[in-house]
């Protein structure tokens, strides 16, 4: 089956993260000095390693291949490979845009106590976090603030702002920044040429530009590109993304080009 290439290149260590140093550098730091926040809060923008992140630290933390948390999990232990394909019975991923009622928030605070049942931690991954509801926000105040000793929470959310200040407070947080066009355009340039997809450098560049400073949307693109079988130019990105006509984008990419 093919595997599209924002999979088959998420990042799998914290080395490995992209354009957020002083996040890879603080979680490597907390790690391998075992300084494990008993909360997390990870914001900023969609494709930018928020939920990647989450579960690299989840695999950093329970990886069975290390007496104490690593910056380098094994990925071959049977923990890392649950957490990889999703069914780890330590490391739940929860969806909070369907499960953000206060019931969900204490059955979450129930499961929380159980211990793990084969690693260190049992880690609880909110991805979009703000969804939940004002009271079940409120419901987990107290669990987040004192969790049992085998319990790590990591909240992601694109809405910051939607989070309630005392959640954030309990919180250790860290602010995952839209990549930089020269970052995207770096990391396009690797992936192409390791699965040999024939691509301008015009083309390149537009990808960057469309993706937003996200990575992923940008690895989802050129992997959808790569289907046509052909040399990519701007114009197949625009065929496929849409949104601005070829002549705008070929005079922004040759203004770019110029310096101008």
């Amino acid at each position: 089956m093919h595997q599209p290439l924002s999979l088959k290149y998420r990042p799998k260590t914290l080395s490995g993260l992209v354009g957020q140093e002083p996040i890879q550098i603080a979680l490597t730091n907390a790690v391998t000095s075992t300084k494990i926040a008993p909360a997390y809060l990870f914001t900023g923008p969609r494709g930018t390693g928020k939920t990647s992140t989450a579960r690299i630290l989840a695999k950093s933390l329970n990886c069975l291949n290390s007496k104490t948390p690593t910056a380098s999990p094994c990925h071959q232990c049977a923990s890392c490979k649950a957490i990889d394909a999703s069914n780890s019975l330590d490391v739940s991923e929860i969806d909070a845009a369907s499960h953000n009622g206060v019931e969900d928030a204490r059955e979450l605070i129930e499961r929380s106590n159980f211990a793990p049942a084969m690693s260190q931690y049992r880690i609880f991954v909110l991805d979009e976090c703000h969804q939940l509801s004002s009271s079940a926000q409120n419901a987990l105040l107290k669990c987040l603030e004192e969790p049992p000793s085998h319990v790590v929470f990591i909240l992601c959310t694109t809405e910051a702002h939607k989070v309630l200040p005392t959640i954030n407070s309990r919180c250790q947080t860290f602010n995952f920044k839209a990549l930089s066009i020269e970052a995207i355009v770096e990391q396009l340039e690797r992936v192409a040429k390791q699965e040999a997809i024939a691509i301008t450098d015009e083309a390149t560049l537009a990808i960057a530009r469309h993706s937003d400073g996200g990575l992923r949307d940008a690895l989802q693109l050129l992997s959808q590109l790569s289907l046509m079988g052909e040399e990519i130019t701007p114009n197949h990105v625009v065929e496929v993304s849409g949104g601005i006509r070829s002549d705008d984008l070929a005079a922004i990419v040759q203004a770019i080009c110029a310096g101008d």
